[in-house]
């Protein structure tokens, strides 16, 4: 007898490594929640627009940075818009899933991000500090990132084309800390006591400040359905700054949250999952 469960085609590369986490073990314990509520199928980025035909909803998961196999993420993506396939995470996002431009945007706007430009002519808008990043604008995970002094960075912007490079100043932090959240509502925080140690993650107990401050972004975001996580940098003045707002494939960090969290967690985004596909 065919099963009455709907059909998700869960986008993952269980073979990614990335540092610090396990993106895969991840995954599979997802996978093995899902199952609960949905016949549940995983498959690698590569394969998704061939198969996503015959599922109910598409879940991209820890499928690693878009940027490994970005014609093959476009192709799917035309194709998924243009067959109107349920993908979650929506695929209207405005931040991390369009390249890192917002932060640029956001800057411009007044919000409590790093301040960013991305032309050099713009550098004499950041604060005056010792050193600057860069990094790609179309990047991920850290790839491209450098640290520059003022005459490093003037000499190295002057060979980049305007809008290709991200450029921010470096930032004397306390931590680092994470807010994930299902659709628009918020499920854990952690946080990175250790500036030097990014995924050494601990449970944090956000302030109503902090919640405002993450629910600005989510609020901001033009995803209706899908899981993103907010992460930003505690100043030394106490202030909290947006780092980047992921909307695509956000790593979780489950194993490190509390079983009661873990299973709430687990019984919103199924129930998110049971609205996309109206049932």
């Amino acid at each position: 007898m065919p099963s009455a469960k709907p059909r998700v085609l869960l986008v993952t590369d269980l073979t990614y490594e990335a540092r610090g986490r396990r993106y895969c073990d991840e995954d599979i314990a997802l996978a093995s929640r899902l199952r609960e509520d949905f016949d549940t199928a995983l498959c690698h980025p590569l394969d998704a627009a061939a198969l996503m035909d015959s599922f109910d909803a598409v879940l991209i998961r820890n499928s690693g940075p878009v940027l490994n196999y970005q014609a093959a993420f476009d192709a799917f993506r035309a194709q998924a818009l243009a067959s109107g396939t349920r993908v979650y995470n929506q695929l209207t996002g405005s931040a991390d899933m369009a390249g890192k431009q917002y932060l640029v945007d956001l800057t411009a706007q007044g919000h409590p991000v790093i301040p960013t430009v991305d032309r050099p002519a713009d550098i004499e808008r950041l604060p005056d500090t010792s050193e600057y990043v860069i990094k790609p604008k179309q990047g991920a995970d850290s790839i491209g990132l450098e640290f520059l002094t003022r005459a490093e960075l003037e000499t190295h912007a002057a060979t980049k084309p305007d809008g290709t490079l991200l450029v921010q100043p470096r930032i004397d932090f306390t931590y680092e800390v994470s807010f994930y959240f299902v659709d628009d509502t918020f499920q854990y925080a952690l946080h990175a006591p250790h500036p030097d140690r990014r995924w050494a993650l601990e449970p944090y107990t956000p302030t109503p400040a902090d919640l405002a401050f993450a629910q600005r972004f989510i609020d901001w975001n033009t995803i209706d359905h899908g899981i993103q996580r907010v992460d930003a940098c505690r100043t030394r003045s106490g202030d909290l700054l947006l780092v980047e707002l992921e909307d695509l494939n956000p790593y979780l960090s489950l194993d490190l949250i509390p079983q009661e969290h873990r299973d709430a967690f687990f019984t919103d985004l199924k129930a998110s999952l049971h609205k996309l596909l109206g049932r």
